[in-house]
């Protein structure tokens, strides 16, 4: 009659436990032993019981045993590691093809091209696509427009501030230079003539000098644009 099948569990009872402890623990080693001799192999086995007592058998020593598996295993895992970082970069390189090859085919398609297998739907997506695009477009070209405008609008009230204390200086100069002649040739007949826009200085003597004639700035409105230059801008 033969032996019943023994269940594969935690033995509860203690002295149970330690006789199958014991009986196997010796038919393991005996296994072990007998291997290394039949096939010539370098075996290490190595046992903790529940109390923590420790059996072993080996071939040579447990120590070079472990050293010898502690390199394979190191050697094992850069191979996998190697094998693991080759194959995730190959599934980089046909991410990338798969994704330059989408964009390639829609910048074709954005440009009109290859358009025949497209459903009403797809073509009325890129039309919509399109009509997105062009209105940031006209957007940031009108940005550019207004910033350019504002920008030539300071530098003509800037050139008009200029005039005006260009025009102070010529006008204090000429004053001074009147003061002078005054001094040094005698009287003379100066003319003037003056207007709620412009002003008009005549000097003459007996020398015979040219006559200097200025004429003031007109006040400048910010909102208007510069005298002299004329912007013309259109934006669609």
């Amino acid at each position: 009659m033969g032996r019943g099948k023994i269940v594969i569990r935690r033995i509860d009872n203690s002295t149970s436990r330690q006789v199958t402890f014991s009986k196997r623990r010796n038919g393991l080693l005996k296994k072990a032993r007998e291997l290394s001799i039949l096939c010539d192999a370098e075996v290490g086995l190595i046992v903790f019981s529940s109390t923590g007592k420790l059996y072993d058998y080996s071939t040579t020593s447990i120590r070079s045993i472990t050293d010898r598996y502690y390199k394979v295993k190191e050697e094992q895992n850069q191979l996998m590691n190697s094998v693991s970082e080759l194959q995730f970069w190959k599934r980089e390189a046909a991410a990338l093809k798969q994704q330059l090859h989408y964009l390639q085919e829609c910048h074709r398609q954005l440009m009109g091209e290859e358009l025949s297998g497209l459903s009403v739907k797809d073509l009325q997506n890129l039309e919509n696509k399109l009509e997105m695009s062009l209105k940031g477009v006209r957007v940031e070209k009108e940005k550019i427009l207004r910033d350019e405008i504002t920008e030539l609008r300071q530098k003509g009230n800037h050139m008009h501030q200029e005039n005006v204390e260009l025009y102070k200086k010529l006008d204090m100069i000429h004053k001074e230079n009147a003061e002078l002649q005054m001094k040094v040739y005698g009287p003379m007949e100066v003319d003037k003539t003056s207007s709620s826009s412009t002003q008009q200085f005549t000097i003459t003597n007996r020398y015979s000098m040219p006559a200097l004639q200025l004429r003031q700035p007109q006040p400048q409105n910010s909102e208007t644009s510069v005298p002299g230059i004329k912007l013309g801008l259109q934006l669609q």
